[in-house]
């Protein structure tokens, strides 16, 4: 097992996945400047990291993620606005990070996720909860707004829930946010772990370069005109049937055996 130290997360690498630890417990893995200059270190090594196939985000302690730090926001309040876009940009060239990492990103949702934290789940691409966390966009209620992580809120969950819970701050339970698309699967707390692993173990069984090439599917052909992306998705799926990875696939599905990449999986 791979580690690296840090001050504010946890982070190992083993059997080709990822995982990434919020390590604040005491203030419920509230975020601040450190935090997010360590997530976006660990994602840009990640990004091109061919040894990584799966990456996990989880909090520990009770709590997922409480979004940002009350002593953080102390400092905040007396900031002026170029230190405050700058703090802004940040956070927002974070949750891009791990928006578009060409890796699968699985949010393993612990407990309570608030504000920043909702948006960081928001920007993975499966969301698996336990069935005590909780969730909540409250920001209007101090006068401010959930600016940042707005793009993958929406994406997520819909214009018409996020009018509904950006309005009125309420709280959700996991299975309303399972109900709205917030969240993907919930289960019991204590299985959770055990149902991540299965999940990640389904994504391991997949060609690394399929998931990678699926991502960017996903990520561009929403920005594209339907004219555009009959030429996009042509080229993109005439090179994966030709390359290395593909053969590999296609031949093993046609000889009824497992492709080579599943060898490699040691989980």
């Amino acid at each position: 097992m791979t580690q690296n130290k840090y001050k504010t997360i946890l982070y190992n690498k083993e059997n080709q996945v990822a995982k990434i630890i919020l390590d604040r417990p005491k203030v419920h893995n509230a975020f601040n400047s450190t935090m997010i200059s360590e997530m976006l270190d660990v994602l840009t090594g990640i990004k091109n990291d061919s040894s990584v196939r799966v990456i996990v985000l989880t909090g520990k302690g009770k709590s997922f993620c409480a979004g940002a730090d009350l002593n953080w926001m102390k400092e905040i309040i007396n900031y002026s606005f170029d230190q405050n876009l700058k703090e802004s940009l940040e956070i927002a060239e974070l949750l891009y990070a791990i928006y578009s990492v060409p890796k699968p990103t699985i949010a393993q949702v612990n407990g309570t996720a608030i504000g920043g934290g909702v948006g960081f789940l928001s920007a993975c691409d499966m969301v698996l909860a336990a069935s005590k966390a909780k969730f909540g966009l409250s920001e209007v209620k101090i006068g401010l707004i959930p600016a940042a992580i707005s793009p993958y809120v929406v994406r997520r969950v819909g214009e018409s829930k996020a009018r509904e819970y950006f309005l009125t701050g309420e709280r959700i339970t996991a299975e309303r946010g399972e109900e709205i698309g917030l969240v993907n699967h919930v289960f019991p707390y204590d299985n959770l772990e055990q149902e991540t692993k299965n999940t990640v173990n389904r994504l391991l069984s997949s060609g690394p370069n399929a998931l990678a090439n699926c991502k960017e599917l996903l990520f561009k052909v929403p920005q594209i005109s339907l004219n555009e992306a009959k030429e996009f998705t042509a080229k993109m799926i005439a090179n994966l049937r030709i390359s290395d990875e593909g053969q590999e696939g296609m031949a093993a599905f046609l000889e009824k055996r497992k492709p080579g990449w599943i060898s490699d999986n040691k989980e």
